[in-house]
């Protein structure tokens, strides 16, 4: 790739905020990503992500939803999902005991990626999970 460009790909998806929409969510990652060697981390993050959306949000509600939106570039992987608000506070790691049901996803998540950003914008929030495909840079240094 020449240095002063960029081939950046992304792709968007809108889902019903049903429980099988969560399997969509992983084949549709599956489906972009391919062979890629980060493909199924990818789509273990983009059903943990909409499950979340659906539980623990608007999402889940009649008539709800939710978005997922996936960046591909020769140095990372970017897979974001926002959910339909309705939740107090934003999706946070939680340590839940050893007989809690629900509370390990984001967690999860956070192990697999490299970086996870959660962004609020008018009550919904939209958190994005970043696998790099190559090794970042250090201090000072270009990703070119």
């Amino acid at each position: 790739m020449h240095e002063y460009t960029s081939t950046t790909r992304a792709w968007g998806l809108t889902c019903p905020g049903l429980p099988e929409e969560v399997s969509r969510a992983r084949r549709w990652t599956r489906d972009i990503l391919g062979a890629s060697p980060l493909a199924e981390d990818a789509e273990l993050i983009a059903s943990e992500l909409s499950a979340n959306a659906i539980l623990h949000t608007a999402s889940g509600r009649p008539a709800g939803s939710f978005h997922l939106a996936l960046a591909v570039s020769s140095q990372v992987i970017a897979l974001s999902v926002t959910d339909g608000g309705g939740m107090d506070g934003a999706p946070k790691v939680e340590r839940p005991d050893e007989e809690a049901v629900h509370g390990r996803g984001l967690g999860m998540v956070s192990a697999l990626a490299h970086r996870v950003v959660v962004r609020n914008s008018d009550g919904a929030h939209t958190v994005t999970a970043e696998l790099f495909t190559s090794p970042r840079p250090g201090p000072g240094g270009h990703p070119c």
